[in-house]
Formats: C-alpha cells, sequence, structure tokens
C-alpha cells in the first residue's frame, strides 16, 4: 500500500482511499481530499514533517501522520 506520505517532492498522486475512522477521517475529508482526489506535493520540510500540497487549488500542511492515512494510486 503506497500512501502520501511516501510520495515524492514535485509529484502529483491521486487519492485512492481513505484509512482512519471517526473525527480524523472527518477532519481530512473537511480539507477536501476525498477519494479520487489529486494532490500535488509542493515541498517537504528538512525532517519531512510537514509536508506542503495543493489540493483542489488550496495549498495545505500535512503532518507524517496524517499523511499516513491517505492511500494514493
Amino acid at each position: 500500500m503506497k500512501t502520501l506520505r511516501s510520495a515524492k517532492c514535485g509529484e502529483t498522486v491521486v487519492v485512492k482511499k481513505l484509512h482512519g475512522e471517526g473525527a480524523l477521517k472527518r477532519r481530512i475529508m473537511d480539507m477536501g481530499i476525498t477519494r479520487g482526489t489529486q494532490i500535488y506535493v509542493r515541498k517537504l520540510a528538512p525532517l519531512g514533517d510537514p509536508m506542503e500540497i495543493n489540493v483542489r487549488d488550496y495549498e495545505l500542511c500535512l503532518r507524517k501522520a496524517d499523511a499516513d492515512m491517505i492511500e494514493i494510486a
């Protein structure tokens, strides 16, 4: 299973599935990250946490733990 955490800087990926439960999964979906959404990885912090991504024409920063719950294709 490949997750958003493993995506490289400059890569565009598509969300395949969201993992997690309850409020955490809802929070990710409220950010606009749903199945079939394209995500462009803009930048990675020096230690990889957080990562800056483009989703639906806006910039967003995600922690590694949240990125690990997003399965990509």
